[in-house]
């Protein structure tokens, strides 16, 4: 995000934010810091480094909002996180405070991290949220005695309607936090001896950081290698089953939480709620799922047509503003780079912010009302044999609308496995941006006949080719579910949480934030290719280009009416297009594209779309020099199937090609944007790298497979 706060001489004293999933923790840190926050990258992971600056009564204080967890006991990306940051083993990222958000109706849960937490030593503080959920349940927390049994400030608060705030924003000013004695002593579990030289060999001051160290260091990849060979070794000198004193402990700790929970919480009779109501309907086997597929369909709706309006509106001004730029500047190639390379390529970006705006806040919605938790729950059990989570239902399904979304949407799953299968195979699914493709080659070979009287075959086949996608997804997921390796444990925990009205401002920052952090780190890998792909189009070697030049001005100049100029000029960029760095490309790859029925002319057109899939429309109309509009169909439509390959002697789109080029565009990457996306989200180019290897030898085979056999 932007607007980060000046540093000044003092440095700001840094508060991590930390708490169970859906408890109010991201609401908080969004009303304490407003627009006054960045996202990074934690080093070794993929999950995002969320911070952001509190300004209060002159002073200023950074803080950190760390993944929602449920404990310390590490399994996921996110907890490896939380563990990292709180056991003071990330020098950069170590606070000096930490608030710890827990949900008032869901206090056990929320003391068991809170004890950790305590045994790490950590100066504390405790925020009792959703105080009105438990005052409408007729639940009473005891917040003096709570402070009594554990020793830390308690705050109650609502911080959906913005209560608490303040007295949050003075207790942080205050440094009103507090280190009280261990909540449960090691020794209750395990022999402390066998920590004294964890705790030399680390700087660690308490029992409890090094045996979580030398519990779960190992998982920690930020650790240098000589610590965690160190910390092997010593798991090997050793003979205690850490793992049962683990499970001693969290026994020991919920007893204690129960006593204290007898003395702090008060029940009293409580009132009908319409959670039960609402849950059978959203949850049942049958119902559930048909208002599930309602919601996406609107989702979807949002997505393929609504955002359509200002994604038009934004295309028209990029197009107006490269026409501006070609008039107004005097010719020669700088105008030409920002006519044709740059301004295309910022457009290329833009574009995507309704798209992705509007997913993530219909998301935020779904999330923020309490909904989205109970999705998981239904979708779990269908998506778990391929490998995928069921929050991977949204991606996928987003996916149909446009993969960089969808990819994007796949954060929101904990497990590093399945969030990656996620990601490789969100892209499976047919974007609409390969809609012009289809269109215009189900066009030219499938009959506008119908099946048993009112099914429609181009119908049918557009259908056959969106399904086509769907098998790819679960076929490759299965696949990846096999090869990828990891020791995190794959298990469902989710709370379903009580119903809430969306808070409207934090759906509209998650807009801002996602869309802002798409422009700024996807944008520059779009941008940088948008011009490489100009420079190859634009260029060639120049005795060539300036024959084919010279030729066309000659042409020009016996041209007897504008008709005559424009049917000369367009057979002009045909030959430039031929004879330029990316026809010279499509050249090369025809010996290997051959097998597929393509020719050399097929092969810019794949290479071109590579900046996205439906230039393979407006290349076609350059390479074969179709006059008029690159959008018209029926131009485009009549002149390919005119075409003929003179080896044969038969149209170069039958049936066996044009089934081929779909079934090859229904599994190839060629989307850079996609490309950009998956290496912001995973955070380098290993797995774009692997992902566009992958999908493009599954195009070139299923194309091949689909040739051969039509032909």
């Amino acid at each position: 995000m932007s607007n980060p706060t000046k540093s000044t001489a003092v440095k700001s004293p840094k508060i991590a934010i930390i708490g169970n999933p859906n408890v109010g923790k991201s609401t908080i840190f969004n009303q304490l810091t407003g627009l006054n926050q960045k996202i990074g990258n934690y080093p070794g992971v993929t999950v995002d480094k969320k911070t952001g600056v509190m300004n209060h009564e002159g002073s200023s204080y950074e803080l950190i909002d760390l993944p929602g967890t449920y404990s310390l006991y590490p399994n996921s990306e996110d907890e490896i996180i939380a563990h990292r940051v709180l056991n003071q083993q990330s020098e950069i990222e170590k606070p000096e405070f930490v608030l710890m958000v827990i949900d008032s109706l869901q206090l056990s849960r929320g003391l068991f991290l809170a004890s950790q937490l305590i045994d790490l030593g950590l100066n504390l503080a405790l925020v009792l949220n959703m105080s009105d959920l438990a005052e409408k349940k007729k639940i009473e927390v005891k917040g003096f005695e709570l402070f009594k049994a554990l020793g830390v400030p308690i705050l109650h608060t609502n911080a959906r309607a913005s209560k608490g705030l303040d007295q949050i924003k003075d207790l942080i000013h205050q440094r009103n936090f507090a280190k009280p004695s261990e909540f449960l002593k090691v020794s209750e579990y395990l022999d402390p001896v066998l920590l004294t030289d964890v705790k030399e060999k680390f700087g660690l001051s308490t029992d409890y950081q090094a045996y979580q160290l030398l519990r779960f260091g190992l998982k920690d990849r930020a650790l240098s290698p000589e610590k965690r060979n160190w910390i092997a070794q010593k798991l090997s000198s050793i003979s205690v089953n850490l793992e049962a004193a683990q499970l001693e402990e969290t026994k020991l700790r919920y007893r204690k939480i129960t006593d204290i929970i007898e003395r702090v919480v008060v029940k009293k009779d409580a009132i009908p709620a319409t959670t039960n109501v609402l849950d059978k309907a959203f949850l049942h086997p049958v119902l559930g799922y048909v208002i599930f597929a309602a919601i996406l369909l609107v989702i979807f709706q949002a997505i393929f047509a609504w955002a359509s309006v200002p994604m038009d509106m934004i295309d028209g001004f990029f197009a107006e503003l490269a026409g501006w730029v070609n008039s107004s500047l005097p010719e020669g190639v700088f105008t030409s780079l920002i006519s044709e390379g740059i301004i295309p390529g910022i457009g290329g970006v833009v574009i995507f912010i309704p798209q992705i705006a509007m997913l993530f806040g219909f998301l935020a919605i779904l999330e923020d009302t309490g909904y989205m938790s109970r999705v998981v729950f239904l979708m779990d059990r269908w998506m778990r044999p391929f490998g995928l989570h069921g929050k991977s239902i949204v991606p996928l399904v987003s996916g149909v609308a446009c993969a960089i979304p969808g990819v994007m949407a796949a954060r929101n799953i904990g497990n590093w496995k399945e969030k990656i299968i996620t990601i490789m195979v969100t892209p499976l699914m047919s974007c609409s941006a390969r809609l012009p493709v289809y269109i215009i080659l189900i066009g030219l070979v499938v009959p506008d006949d119908t099946v048993l009287g009112f099914i429609n075959m181009q119908a049918l086949a557009l259908l056959g080719l969106y399904l086509l996608g769907v098998v790819g997804v679960l076929v490759t997921a299965y696949g990846l579910k096999n090869i990828l390796k990891t020791s995190e444990k794959s298990f469902l925990m989710v709370e379903l949480p009580s119903y809430r009205t969306p808070r409207w401002k934090d759906v509209l920052l998650t807009m801002y934030s996602k869309s802002y952090t798409f422009v700024t780190e996807a944008g520059k890998v779009i941008l940088a290719i948008s011009v490489i792909l100009w420079v190859l189009a634009s260029y060639g070697p120049p005795s060539e280009m300036e024959a084919i030049r010279l030729e066309r001005d000659q042409k020009i100049e016996l041209a007897q009416n504008q008709e005559e100029v424009e049917i000369i000029e367009a057979e002009a960029s045909s030959k430039l297009l031929e004879n330029s760095f990316i026809g010279i490309m499509g050249r090369a790859i025809e010996p290997s594209i051959r097998p597929l029925g393509y020719d050399w002319k097929i092969g810019i057109a794949l290479i071109t779309s590579f900046a996205a899939r439906e230039v393979f429309v407006s290349t076609i109309a350059t390479i074969y020099s179709i006059g008029g509009d690159g959008e018209d169909e029926l131009t485009i439509r009549e002149k390919l199937n005119s075409q003929i390959n003179p080896a044969t002697g038969e149209k170069v789109f039958n049936t066996a090609t044009a089934f081929s080029l779909m079934v090859f565009y229904a599994f190839a990457m060629q989307c850079m944007s996609t490309l950009a996306v998956v290496y912001r989200e995973t955070k380098g180019w290993k797995w774009p790298l692997i992902q566009t290897v992958y999908m493009t030898i599954l195009a070139y085979v299923s194309a091949l497979i689909t040739y051969q056999i039509l032909s």
